[in-house]
C-alpha cells in the first residue's frame, strides 16, 4: 500500500501538467480569436456572414439592336444549358437517383439533341472525381422546346442552368455591321457577354448593362430565417440601339448580293445604300459574311471590308475630278482632246485610255468622262485644275481622314501623291487606296448641293426602363468641297455616262429614274504586283437617283466574278445596282419621272413635191427624213400621208431616178423594213436590237430583188462590244 501511493502522485503531476497545458492552450486561441477575430487566417465574422447569408445575382439583359423603324436586328433571349451531375451523394432516395446513374444510355440519350458524338458524351459522364460536368458549347443555348424534350426523356443526374443567349431574327444581315456576341470566361467560372465586330462591339458598354443582386438571411440549413430583411439591388439593363440601317432595303441588298454570288462566284462583293441628306447608312451588305448566331462563315471573313479595307476606286473617282474642274472653272465640255496616252513628263510611262491605247481620236472632254478616259482625267487635273490644287480638293471630299462612322477598327487610305504620275493617276483612281465609306461620304457632297454628310449607322441610344432618349444622333455636315450649283452640274454630266451615246454606264440604266453615276475598274494587286487576267479586277458603280434631286446613293463592288471576257464585269455589277436602287425607290414611294409624251399629227401626203420641199415640210413638223433616190420629185413615202405619228418618226421618201443605199447604222429593224419595202429589195436579218452593219453598204445602188443583210445589237450587246481587255495597268478605266 505504502509503494502504490507514490506512483499515483506521479500520475496525478503528469495528468496535471497535462490538463494545465491545454487549459493554457485554450485560453491563448480564445484571446487570440478575440483579439484578432479570425481562424487560419480567416475571419470568423465573415464566414458567420457567409453562413447565414445568401447573395444571388439579378443579371442584367443586353440591349436590343432595332433598325431605324423599330424592327428587332438583335436581342436576348432565354436559353439553357445542360447540367449532368455525377457525385453519388446527392440521391438520397434510391428509388429517385439525383445523379448520372447509368452513363452509356444517358449518352445514347443525349447524342440525339447534342452535335456531340456518344463516345464524347460518355468520357464526359464517367469523369473520374467530378461532382457535376457540362458539355461545353454543345450543351450551351438550348432552347426552351429542345429542353422540354430532354426533360421528357426523365435522365437522371441531367439538370438545366437558365441562360441568355443572342438572337438574331434576320439571320444573314448586315452582320459585319451589326456583329455578335460570345461568351467570355471569367475568374469564378462564370461567364459574360461580350460584344465583337460592328456595333456589338463598338457599343458593348451601353449595351451590357449592370448586374444587381439580392441579399437575404438563413439559417444553417438555407431556410430563410424568420422576419429576415430581404436587401435588393435591382439590375440596370443595358441600352437599346436604334440604326440607321432600314430592315426593307437591308433585305433587297442581301437578296441582290446572294443571287449574284451564286451566279458569278465573285471573290468579294460590297454594297452601301446612304440617303444623302443625312449620311444614314441604309444598308451595309458584304459577301462573303457570316451568320451572327452560329458564327458559320466567319473564318472565311472577320473585317467590315466596307469601313477598314482600303480599296483603289477606279473610274469612280473621276466624280471627284470632275467636280473639282467644275469648281474651279476649268470644265468646258465642248473643248476637244487628243485621247489615247499622255505624257505627264517627258521620262514618265504614258497613260493610257482603257482601249488599248487607241482612244477614240480628237474628241470633247464630255464624251471624255462618258467614255471613262483615262487622259481627260489626267489632262484636267495635270493642265487645268492644277496638281496642288487638286491635292487641296481630295482634302476638302476627305480622303485624308477616316469618316469617324461609330464602328470599330475604321481605316484611312493612303494618297500617293510625291511623283508627277502620281499626282496624276489619282485622278482616275489608280495607286491611291480610300475606303468604301469614304466615297460615299465623298459622294453625299454631290447629291447634296455641295454639303457632305458624316456616314452614320447609330440612330439614337434609348433606355428601356424609362423610354428615354439619352443621345439623339444627328445628322452632321462635314464640308462643302463644291458649290450647290457645281453640283448639279456634275449630276448632269454624269446622268450622260448613263444615257449618251458613248457612256459606259448604259447597262445600270433604270426605267422610269434618271440615274447620274459613274463606273469604275480597278486593278488588283497581290504581292505588291497587279494580277492580269480577264477577271482580275474590281469592277464598282456609285451611282445616285433621282439625279436631280438624288434621294439615294448606292456603291457595289463586285471583286473578281467567274467571267471569260473582260467587259462582262458591269453585269453582275448593273445587276445588283439596279435592284437595289430600283426597289428601294419604289419602297419609298419615290415616283418614277414623269415623261413628257412625245407630241404626235398627221404626216403630211409629200408625193409629187420636190425632195427639198418634202423634207422641209416633214422636219418642220417634227418627223426624221430619209431620201431615197436622185429624182426631182417625191413618187412615194412611207408611213404615207394622213396617218398619225409621234414626233421623231422616221418618213422614208422615195424620188424618180436612181436610189442607193443610206447609211443605216443604229437604224431600227423596223425602219429598214420600211426601206425594203418601198426598194422592193429582199431584207434578212441577224439579231435584234438596232443596226449594226450592213451587207451592202452606203453608196451603193439599190437593185429590186437583191439580199440585204442588216446585223442587229441591243444597246447593252453595243456597249459590252465597246470594251476591250487592258493591256496595260495604267489603261484601267470603266
Amino acid at each position: 500500500m505504502g509503494k502504490k501511493q507514490p506512483n499515483m502522485n506521479a500520475g496525478a503531476a503528469v495528468l496535471f501538467v497535462i490538463f494545465s497545458l491545454l487549459f493554457f492552450i485554450l485560453l491563448f486561441r480564445f484571446v487570440s480569436i478575440q483579439v484578432t477575430g479570425e481562424v487560419h487566417g480567416q475571419a470568423l465574422a465573415a464566414r458567420a456572414q457567409q453562413k447565414y447569408s445568401n447573395e444571388k445575382v439579378i443579371e442584367a439583359v443586353r440591349g436590343t439592336i432595332f433598325d431605324r423603324k423599330g424592327e428587332v436586328v438583335a436581342e436576348d433571349t432565354t436559353s439553357y444549358t445542360l447540367v449532368a451531375i455525377l457525385d453519388e451523394s446527392v440521391t438520397t432516395n434510391k428509388n429517385k437517383p439525383q445523379h448520372v446513374k447509368d452513363p452509356e444510355k444517358t449518352a445514347a440519350v443525349l447524342a440525339k439533341y447534342l452535335d456531340m458524338s456518344e463516345s464524347d458524351i460518355y468520357k464526359r459522364l464517367t469523369k473520374e472525381g467530378a461532382w457535376q460536368v457540362e458539355f461545353g458549347n454543345a450543351g450551351r443555348d438550348i432552347s426552351y422546346k429542345t429542353k422540354q424534350e430532354m426533360e421528357a426523356e426523365k435522365l437522371p443526374g441531367i439538370t438545366f442552368l437558365q441562360d441568355s443567349k443572342r438572337f438574331y431574327p434576320n439571320g444573314i444581315f448586315s452582320s459585319h455591321l451589326v456583329g455578335f456576341v460570345e461568351k467570355k470566361e471569367i475568374d469564378d467560372q462564370k461567364s459574360i457577354s461580350v460584344g465583337k465586330l460592328g456595333i456589338e462591339e463598338a457599343m458593348n458598354e451601353e449595351l451590357t448593362g449592370e448586374n444587381g443582386s439580392i441579399n437575404f438571411k438563413s439559417d444553417l440549413w438555407g431556410l430563410l430565417l424568420p422576419d429576415a430583411e430581404e436587401k435588393i439591388t435591382p439590375a440596370k439593363d443595358g441600352d437599346d440601339i436604334y440604326l440607321t440601317i432600314d430592315k426593307k432595303i437591308q433585305t433587297f441588298a442581301e437578296d441582290a448580293v446572294e443571287r449574284v454570288d451564286k451566279e458569278y462566284q465573285p471573290k468579294k462583293i460590297l454594297v452601301v445604300v446612304a440617303d444623302p441628306k443625312t449620311g444614314d447608312i441604309l444598308a451595309m451588305a458584304q459577301r462573303p459574311s457570316f451568320h451572327p448566331s452560329t458564327r458559320e462563315g466567319l473564318d472565311q471573313s472577320w473585317h467590315n471590308e466596307i469601313v477598314e479595307t482600303p480599296i483603289e476606286p477606279g473610274s469612280t473617282m473621276k466624280i471627284f475630278t470632275l467636280a473639282a474642274a467644275i469648281e474651279e472653272n476649268k470644265w468646258n465640255p465642248n473643248e476637244k482632246y487628243k485621247s489615247g496616252s499622255y505624257n505627264v513628263t517627258e521620262n514618265s510611262v504614258p497613260i493610257g485610255d482603257h482601249n488599248n491605247r487607241q482612244g477614240w481620236g480628237m474628241i470633247s472632254y464630255l464624251e471624255g468622262i462618258q467614255r471613262s478616259s483615262n487622259v481627260a482625267a489626267a489632262k484636267l487635273v495635270n493642265e487645268k485644275i492644277g496638281t496642288d490644287k487638286f491635292r487641296e480638293y481630295l482634302t476638302d471630299f476627305g480622303f485624308d481622314e477616316p469618316t469617324g462612322i461609330d464602328l470599330p477598327n475604321e481605316a484611312v487610305g493612303k494618297i500617293q501623291y510625291q511623283y508627277p504620275v502620281e499626282k496624276v493617276t489619282v485622278a482616275y483612281g489608280q495607286g491611291s487606296t480610300f475606303t468604301p465609306i469614304q466615297l460615299i461620304q465623298a459622294a453625299t457632297a454631290v447629291a447634296n448641293e455641295g454639303k457632305m454628310m458624316k456616314p452614320r449607322v447609330i440612330d439614337k441610344i434609348v433606355d428601356p426602363n424609362t423610354g428615354k432618349v439619352i443621345n439623339q444622333q444627328k445628322p452632321e455636315t462635314v464640308g462643302q468641297p463644291i458649290s450647290a450649283a457645281t453640283a448639279k452640274e456634275v449630276r448632269d454630266v454624269l446622268g450622260t455616262v448613263i444615257t449618251g451615246e458613248h457612256g459606259t454606264g448604259k447597262s445600270y440604266a433604270i426605267d422610269g429614274y434618271e440615274v447620274a453615276g459613274k463606273t469604275g475598274t480597278a486593278n488588283i494587286t497581290e504581292n505588291g504586283k497587279y494580277l492580269s487576267g480577264e477577271s482580275n479586277y474590281l469592277f464598282s458603280f456609285l451611282g445616285m437617283a433621282p439625279k436631280d434631286d438624288p434621294k439615294l446613293i448606292v456603291y457595289v463592288a463586285v471583286q473578281q466574278p467567274n467571267i471569260d471576257q473582260y467587259y462582262k464585269g458591269s453585269i453582275p455589277t448593273s445587276m445588283i445596282f439596279k435592284s437595289v436602287m430600283q426597289s428601294s425607290l419604289q419602297y419609298l414611294n419615290i415616283k418614277p419621272a414623269t415623261r413628257e409624251k412625245a407630241d404626235s399629227s398627221p404626216i403630211p401626203d409629200v408625193t409629187g413635191m420636190e425632195p427639198g420641199e418634202a423634207k422641209t415640210l416633214l422636219e418642220s413638223k417634227g418627223f426624221q427624213t430619209v431620201v431615197i433616190g436622185d429624182g426631182n420629185k417625191v413618187q412615194n413615202q412611207l408611213p404615207g400621208g394622213d396617218i398619225v405619228a409621234l414626233e421623231g418618226e422616221k418618213i422614208i421618201v422615195k424620188t424618180s431616178g436612181a436610189m442607193t443605199y443610206p447609211d443605216m447604222t443604229d437604224w431600227s429593224l423596223r425602219d429598214v423594213m420600211k426601206l425594203a419595202q418601198l426598194t422592193g429589195v429582199k431584207l434578212n436579218k441577224a439579231g435584234s436590237g438596232y443596226v449594226t452593219s450592213q451587207s451592202l453598204k452606203p453608196g451603193l445602188p439599190i437593185k429590186e430583188g437583191e439580199n440585204l443583210i442588216v446585223q442587229l445589237e441591243t444597246p447593252l450587246q453595243q456597249f459590252e462590244k465597246s470594251l476591250k481587255k487592258p493591256e496595260k495597268t495604267e489603261e484601267v478605266g470603266g
